[in-house]
């Protein structure tokens, strides 16, 4: 099994060539973030996380949590490695200074997480949920509330949760019937049960904050009348430190595809009738609230498929150099031929690799909207990165999450065989990456999000303007053999995005349903323009330094070839989406629901 290798180098030409960190690292909040800062930092991570994590993915996948009468025991080397990550300050990368973490910038702390995710999936989402937990009581908590959790949960003491779904609310998050009754001294008794919910319990931290959606009595129906609450699982004291046991426990844990590391847990609220928590923010405005939580756990997800990419293109290239079959057409050796050496192999493993590369570069852009959008001085240049960044969220969940899927399938495939075999490794990647089009929002909602909301955001001006972006960006590529392909391919795929998108927009008034029914090939359709757009910009950096002199010659020739292939093995697929967008929704519905057997 090929061992993980952090893309150091990879991902300092994404930061610094392709996404241009140096425009989050210039404000003041970030002017620590120097090069030598932000290359230390990968540096470190990915030691950590192939000398670490890495050797415990296998351990989380044979091994799994188990639920005991003392609660959820982590994968044997899972609590030591969290205890090491969390003392060599991975937990609060992009954490407040005020609350003991680092405040660097999230654009970076992406890049960590990504290493981490691609090591070890399973264990990464410990972290993910609690800093997601983490930017919720930032954003909505009290001044005590922040006190209390913000600074035990950045360094990693505690943990964190999300908890929203039910045996009866899924999507449809509006159907919950958790309970939260208020008592006399400002806290709530909830009552409910949940499901799904990733690293509910453990004890690889003294205690675990979970956010959990509930109704207070007489509230509003649907999603109108949810309110989100702070449930420790063990009470805080007065004076900060842990107090009595929470009714809140694990009662089952799910036997999953994958991401057995990870337990998921049947949590259950107040079965003792004494489950306390607290309100997080205003009554009946939780999901507002738990969407601060979601929107950077969708991102994180993305980034979690990219990972899972990565590793498989590793897996892949590994195993297509070594193994031996058959002799290649046109191969000069004599005897057989290393897999590597046949054309479809070569392109399966280009469509890794470019497809990886683009995926990662969406994600990285997202994060540095975000980053951008929320610190910025200038209001109106807010504006315009935190819509870009809403624009890119479903992209980066949904074209990060399939990539992961498509491109572990691809290394599977390349591995024939053997890649069915678990000792290999490539199927454990297959099997943990499923989740990612599936939780925090299916792939199809995110679709469904981008279309029935983020294009038309500000009179659908942020899409627009994004599209004049890329489409001056695509006119200034040199005229030349090199780029001429990879311009043509990039205007192309603007012109056929922004055609699609007007048509989608100008179904909104009276044919909603026509819209939704092609709106997960347009944000296919719109992804692969991005990554086009992304990957341009490299080889254009590339081509820059190569003649400057500036940089690996082979690493730097193989951005602008890597562009080539998307450009023109990858957009074409994704042109083809048009006549499919455009097409309606009436054979969708054409055969009665009571004949589809």
């Amino acid at each position: 099994m090929a061992e993980y290798i952090a893309p150091t180098r990879e991902m300092k030409f994404v930061l610094k060539d392709v996404i241009d960190i140096g425009e989050v690292t210039a404000l003041e909040r970030f002017q620590d973030a120097s090069d030598d800062i932000i290359d230390a930092v990968l540096e470190e991570a990915g030691k950590f996380c192939g000398e670490v994590l890495s050797p415990l993915n296998v351990v989380g996948d044979r091994e799994g949590a188990k639920l005991t009468d003392d609660g959820v025991k982590p994968a044997p080397g899972f609590k030591e490695a969290y205890a090491a990550y969390a003392a060599n300050g991975w937990t609060s990368v992009s954490g407040d200074v005020d609350y003991g973490g680092q405040g660097l910038p999230l654009t970076l702390a992406s890049a960590v997480y990504e290493f981490v995710d691609a090591s070890n999936m399973a264990f990464s989402l410990c972290s993910m949920l609690t800093t997601g937990a983490v930017e919720a009581i930032a954003a909505h908590g009290s001044e005590e509330q922040k006190n209390t959790y913000l600074e035990k949960m950045i360094s990693g003491e505690w943990a964190g949760s999300m908890n929203l779904t039910e045996p009866n609310a899924g999507t449809d998050v509006g159907a919950l019937r958790t309970k939260a009754e208020p008592g006399h001294d400002g806290s709530y008794r909830i009552s409910g049960q949940k499901i799904f919910i990733t690293w509910g319990d453990h004890d690889m931290t003294e205690n675990i904050i979970h956010l959990v959606l509930a109704r207070t009595p007489g509230s509003p129906a649907g999603t109108r009348g949810i309110s989100l609450f702070i449930v420790p699982k063990f009470l805080i004291n007065e004076d900060g430190t842990l107090g009595a046991r929470n009714d809140a426990k694990c009662v089952s844990l799910e036997h999953k595809l994958g991401i057995h590391g990870s337990p998921t847990c049947v949590m259950a609220f107040g079965e003792e009738d004494n489950c306390i928590g607290y309100m997080l923010g205003v009554e009946n405005k939780g999901m507002a609230a738990m969407f601060t939580m979601m929107n950077n756990a969708r991102l994180n997800v993305g980034i979690q498929g990219v990972g899972s990419a990565e590793r498989a293109w590793q897996m892949a290239v590994t195993y297509a150099k070594d193994r031996v079959q058959g002799k290649a057409i046109g191969a000069s050796a004599p005897g057989p031929s290393a897999i590597i050496e046949h054309a479809n192999v070569r392109r399966m493993l280009m469509t890794i690799k470019s497809t990886t590369e683009a995926a990662r570069a969406i994600t990285m852009l997202n994060a540095k909207a975000l980053d951008l959008g929320s610190h910025h001085p200038d209001p109106d240049l807010r504006q315009k990165y935190s819509g870009l960044a809403d624009l890119l969220t479903p992209l980066s969940k949904a074209y990060g999450s399939d990539m992961g899927v498509d491109n572990a399938s691809l290394a599977l495939q390349i591995h024939g065989g053997m890649g069915f075999i678990e000792e290999t490794g490539i199927a454990q990647v297959y099997r943990d990456t499923r989740i990612n089009p599936i939780y925090e929002g299916t792939n199809g909602v995110q679709a469904m999000d981008l279309v029935g909301r983020k294009l038309s955001m500000a009179g659908g001006t942020h899409w627009r303007a994004f599209l004049d972006e890329i489409a001056t960006f695509g006119g200034g590529l040199p005229d030349t053999a090199e780029f001429d392909s990879l311009k043509k391919s990039l205007l192309q795929a603007v012109d056929v995005t922004r055609e699609c998108g007007e048509w989608i927009l100008a179904q909104h008034m009276d044919n909603m349903r026509s819209a939704l029914a092609g709106s997960s090939p347009f944000l296919r359709l719109f992804s692969v323009t991005v990554g086009c757009y992304l990957l341009s910009k490299g080889a254009l950096a590339a081509r820059n330094r190569l003649e400057s002199g500036d940089g690996d010659r082979d690493f730097l020739e193989a951005k602008i070839i890597t562009a080539r292939f998307y450009g023109e093995q990858i957009v074409p697929q994704a042109l083809g989406l048009k006549s499919t967008i455009m097409a309606g929704d009436d054979l969708f519905f054409a055969i009665a629901t009571e004949n589809m057997s």
